[in-house]
């Protein structure tokens, strides 16, 4: 019974990398917290003495879980997913701006790059993730995607192309985010088109998943272009009344969760002071399993 307690606590020690990892892998919160859990049903089953690198063991194990889930998620999906899908964004109350902070934070990685990391074969994600975002060895990662060291550095290397190529840059710094967020409220509370040109990037992609079930004018969507995204922002334009900023996976962004009920998050790239990608997640299903300590009420 100690041996369990130990193994227990011992494995509660990496719960948070794993979910990280994991988070990373799937882009879904629920589905990171079930590969956790399946991570430690087979440490459970596993002698702990033939482990010599514990958390080395469960990030390999957790990652070869994730793969098994996207490639059982591939077979299922009948048709490639669509442009507007979003990620599960991870919320933080936005009670002070300290960078440094949040570039500690384990999930803080931005809903863009997620978005971008949807589009890679499965194999193609793990070997990214678990190297370049983790620094596991290609000679441990190989195994898993039943490769050579070299044909998995391959599978990374091309991942990393595409990443490089898709991903936005973006405004680091919080309080110059947040100055834009601010402008973007005041212009589509104030119904101000121009204004709301001003901020958005001639280029800006919108993306707005609201689920399967949602149709009509808040079905859906992925549009470009400042003048068309300007014209969604003011059709919304209720919605920015009650909005509120919060971090999006460590960037600012905004919740619209009157009554203490969530009812969209929108995540935002920002570059040279405007905004180049909008990512609202408005999925009633989603929404109600996402946790959002402290911004609701």
């Amino acid at each position: 019974m100690t041996g369990s307690v130990e193994l227990a606590d011992r494995f509660e020690e990496h719960r948070g990398h794993l979910r990280a990892v994991a988070y990373r892998m799937l882009g879904s919160l629920t589905e990171a917290e079930d590969a956790v859990q399946e991570a430690w049903l087979r440490l459970s089953r596993t002698d702990p003495d033939d482990i010599q690198n514990l958390g080395g063991w469960l990030t390999t194990v957790t990652g070869r879980v994730c793969l098994d889930l996207l490639r059982s998620r591939t077979a299922r999906r009948e048709e490639p997913m669509g442009d507007a899908f979003v990620p599960d964004p991870v919320l933080r109350p936005l009670t002070h701006l300290d960078p440094a902070e949040e570039v500690m934070q384990a999930d803080s990685v931005g809903l863009a790059l997620l978005v971008v990391l949807e589009n890679l074969e499965p194999a193609e994600r793990l070997a990214f993730v678990l190297h370049d975002m983790f620094a596991v060895p290609f000679d441990d990662i190989a195994p898993v995607v039943e490769r050579s060291p070299a044909a998995t550095r391959q599978l990374a290397s091309r991942a990393r192309r595409r990443v490089r190529g898709a991903t936005p840059s973006a405004e680091p710094d919080l309080g110059r985010q947040k100055e834009v967020l601010d402008a973007f409220l005041a212009a589509s509370r104030g119904g101000d088109f121009e204004a709301l040109l001003a901020l958005l990037h001639p280029d800006v992609v919108l993306r707005a998943d609201s689920g399967a079930l949602v149709r009509g004018a808040a079905a859906s969507k992925a549009v470009q272009g400042a003048k068309t995204v300007a014209e969604q922002a003011l059709m919304f334009a209720r919605y920015a009344t009650s909005a509120r900023l919060v971090l999006v996976n460590g960037s600012v962004g905004l919740v619209h969760a009157p009554e203490g009920r969530v009812l969209s998050v929108m995540g935002v790239t920002i570059a040279d002071g405007r905004i180049t990608g909008m990512y609202i997640l408005a999925d009633p299903e989603r929404l109600e399993r996402l946790e959002v300590p402290g911004l609701t009420g």
